[in-house]
């Protein structure tokens, strides 16, 4: 019976596939938004609903939480993070963990980042990113738009330190992107059933906790969207790289003034939306080969889009096979 459930369920995501796109209306979200603070939290995966998590259910009260986006097909972490920041698949950012390292990346490329049309619809704002993994700072986000980077060396406590010294230093960042590690890191050596996995994303709970109150505090959350999303999770042994539910899971929550309370996302939310997302709310048109898109109930009065499949067919076919096997085979 459940094989027969999740065969039905494959069978609508392929009707998602080939059914037109549904215009995203121009409603108020469009540049509602003077700030996008994006919070990466690494190998989370959908986890957050098994952990005690006092200060993300308070910043999601009223705003839109998914547990069930997905995940790159390759469930590594290079591959998710390039896609939340380009807007496109693994396979056309064609970003990997070995790339990325030491890499000095700059705007002149195929597939820039978010930060890079940031930055030239607003060549005055403040952009920043402070994270875990330096990856991300030089080897994804581009060295020559004037971006602020921070990578601490003593995790991510001392990564939430830097990023309360940074906004208690005045800075009123447009775009804003943080990435925790720890999670992962115990992810990878006692695997996610572990009491001690459950405990770290309720440590991380405490770090974007103090985030969040910091930006309160300095007012940027009146006009700010705040998203706390995952790269992927982790197997019962530990690690990621497949296609179970375990590792292609993904939370994905967003706050703001113009959310959905309650908002569930739809079926085919991803966590690489978060591209289109935070374009939206900033008023910031997208490339047209993006494949991120908007996913319904999230914004009010704005409806979902159906993900451009001409844009990335090869993507589109390998993810769907990827969940109709997954749904079949492993559905936990």
């Amino acid at each position: 019976m459940k094989k027969i459930i999740s065969v039905l369920l494959s069978l609508v995501l392929v009707a998602l596939c080939a059914a037109p796109a549904f215009a995203a209306d121009k409603a108020d979200s469009f540049g509602a938004y003077k700030h996008v603070f994006i919070i990466g939290v690494d190998g989370a995966g959908r986890f957050f609903k098994d952990a005690n998590t006092p200060n993300f259910d308070r910043i999601f009260a009223d705003g839109a939480v998914d547990y069930t986006a997905r995940a790159e097909t390759v469930t590594v972490s290079a591959e998710n993070w390039g896609a939340m920041l380009t807007g496109v698949s693994y396979l056309q950012h064609e970003m990997t963990n070995g790339s990325t390292a030491g890499n000095e990346r700059s705007s002149d490329t195929k597939y820039p980042t978010i930060f890079t049309y940031a930055r030239r619809a607003m060549p005055d704002a403040e952009l920043a990113a402070i994270v875990n993994w330096d990856n991300i700072a030089y080897g994804m986000i581009e060295n020559d738009i004037n971006v602020t980077k921070q990578y601490p060396d003593n995790e991510d406590e001392g990564v939430t330190d830097a990023i309360c010294d940074y906004f208690n230093a005045g800075n009123q960042p447009s775009l804003f992107f943080v990435q925790f590690d720890s999670v992962d890191h115990v992810g990878h050596d006692l695997g996610s059933k572990a009491p001690e996995f459950i405990q770290q994303i309720e440590t991380v709970d405490g770090y974007i906790g103090r985030v969040y109150d910091t930006i309160v505090e300095k007012g940027l959350m009146e006009d700010g969207l705040f998203i706390v999303v995952a790269d992927h999770g982790h197997t019962v042994p530990g690690g990621h790289g497949g296609i179970t539910m375990r590792e292609t899971n993904v939370t994905l929550a967003v706050a703001g003034k113009t959310v959905v309370k309650g908002g569930k996302l739809d079926l085919d939310a991803r966590n690489r939306d978060v591209a289109a997302i935070a374009l939206y709310a900033l008023g910031i048109e997208r490339p047209d080969y993006m494949t991120s898109r908007l996913p319904g109930d999230l914004f009010e009065g704005v409806k979902g889009e159906i993900r451009p499949v001409k844009n990335d067919f090869m993507d589109r076919f390998i993810s769907l096979f990827a969940w109709l096997i997954t749904l079949i085979t492993a559905p936990f």
